[in-house]
């Protein structure tokens, strides 16, 4: 399932805490690079948030003959997305303590 498939199916039950949304999370990123390794078949990401943080993710073919640098970056960038989430979800919950 990916994130906003999640998001939908919160939204039809109705919840509506505050929350972390695939929106708020897009929104966090500035910046991203991608940089394939000497190996040739490991891709990393970095992705940089709005306040200069960055988190890494990571994809690797186990062989290289079934390397592609298009689904690496994708692979890679969804693990990265998937650090960003706990970051944001901790800010939020700062936020919701010095109001409640």
């Amino acid at each position: 399932m990916t994130d906003q498939q999640i998001e939908n199916e919160i939204q039809s039950k109705g919840l509506t805490a505050p929350r972390v949304t695939p929106a708020d999370v897009e929104a966090a990123i500035v910046g991203e690079t991608y940089t394939v390794l000497p190996n040739g078949r490991t891709t990393v990401c970095q992705l940089t948030l709005a306040n200069g943080f960055t988190v890494e993710g990571l994809s690797a073919a186990v062989s290289l003959a079934n390397f592609d640098a298009e689904i690496g970056q994708k692979i890679a960038r969804q693990n990265a997305v998937s650090q960003v989430w706990p970051l944001l979800g901790f800010r939020l919950a700062d936020k919701l303590a010095e109001h409640g």
